[in-house]
């Protein structure tokens, strides 16, 4: 059984890293609509990985998402059938200290809108606490526990917490300390995740975040900040899942 799994990135720079990842050799390049395309990575008879480019925030990478699925609904597979065994939501993000420091990796352990909802006298209100819809998407703990795992077992160790997503990146110490509280647990923050989340929950997929930190949540430092060292770590956290779980994904 080939074992088909979607990686959606939000700029080139990401994908190319997955794409190294991956394959030594030049993928297929299948166009979608929208001026989108997929990469196309083929592993004979054991994996197929699509990588999509999906754009900045959850309102292009969601419509990016839903293209590509819909897609693959309708050009592959029995009726009926999911369009992909899994989705993964991939890239750099901001991590929050000391839970993950610049270069480690984060697996969401659940996927989160932080910033979708009202302020109110009393506080902030998630979207679903309102009554519409939801703000957070969980992740099946065996497929967690199996990529940290996997990651371990070869030397990169990554935290296993909610990664939550926003339409604005977060840029002082005031709005890192609130995320934290009102997140309490949480990893990383990077801006596509939920969007991922909601066109996979729309065709019945399993998804995940993996994120790998080039700076830290809070002021914006760009001194400090480590992309091609978080780009790397994307690299070989993938290489190493492309042999392991991808192939044996839901």
């Amino acid at each position: 059984m080939v074992h088909r799994i979607l990686i959606v990135t939000a700029v080139a720079a990401e994908a190319d890293s997955v794409t190294a990842g991956l394959t030594t050799a030049a993928p297929e390049h299948v166009p979608l609509p929208g001026g989108l395309a997929l990469r196309r990575h083929a592993d004979g008879d054991r994996a197929r990985v699509d990588v999509l480019v999906g754009g900045v925030g959850p309102a292009a990478v969601a419509a990016a998402t839903g293209t590509a699925l819909a897609y693959a609904a309708l050009t592959g597979g029995a009726s009926g059938e999911r369009p992909y065994d899994l989705l993964v939501s991939a890239g750099i993000a901001g991590g929050f200290r000391p839970t993950a420091p610049l270069g480690s990796l984060v697996v969401s352990s659940a996927i989160v809108a932080a910033d979708l909802g009202a302020e109110t006298p009393d506080g902030y209100l998630a979207v679903d606490a309102l009554g519409f819809g939801r703000s957070v998407h969980p992740v099946p703990g065996e497929l967690t526990g199996r990529i940290a795992a996997a990651l371990a077992a070869e030397g990169l160790p990554c935290a296993v917490a909610p990664v939550l997503t926003v339409s604005t990146v977060t840029g002082t110490a005031r709005r890192a300390a609130e995320l934290a509280e009102r997140h309490p647990g949480a990893a990383a923050e990077a801006m596509e995740g939920f969007g991922v989340a909601e066109a996979a929950a729309a065709y019945g997929v399993p998804v995940v975040e993996l994120r790998a930190v080039s700076n830290a949540v809070g002021p914006r430092d760009r001194a400090a900040w480590r992309i091609g060292d978080a780009l790397d770590a994307l690299r070989r956290a993938v290489r190493l899942l492309g042999r392991t779980v991808f192939v044996e994904a839901p």
